[in-house]
């Protein structure tokens, strides 16, 4: 991939998933960030996400959250580990962040 490309939110909204599993597939990475601000279930979009590409999902916090419906809560670090298990959440969480800001 020519310039390394990420999307926030997990897309926002519902109807955006099946572009952004299509993304995923082709190399963009999707930040799991501000789950007090999408309009869909997380888990499924995680899981469907982690299942394209393990190395496309970026955990971050989205802190401030100071427009989100709901700040960043620990549960969401747990959420994740629970629908992806503790390799792809290990990638997610610290791995794929790392090897995408890396980047020369």
């Amino acid at each position: 991939m020519g310039v390394p490309l990420s999307i926030d939110h997990l897309g926002m909204t519902p109807a955006g998933v099946p572009v952004l599993l299509d993304l995923a597939t082709a190399g963009v990475k999707v930040k799991a960030t501000g789950f007090g601000r999408v309009t869909m279930d997380v888990a499924p979009v995680l899981e469907a996400i982690a299942a394209r590409d393990p190395s496309a999902l970026m955990f971050g916090s989205d802190m401030p959250s100071t427009r989100a419906k709901r700040a960043f809560e620990a549960g969401d670090i747990a959420l994740l580990r629970k629908v992806i298990g503790p390799v792809l959440a290990r990638r997610a969480l610290w791995d794929n962040a790392r090897a995408f800001y890396r980047r020369a």
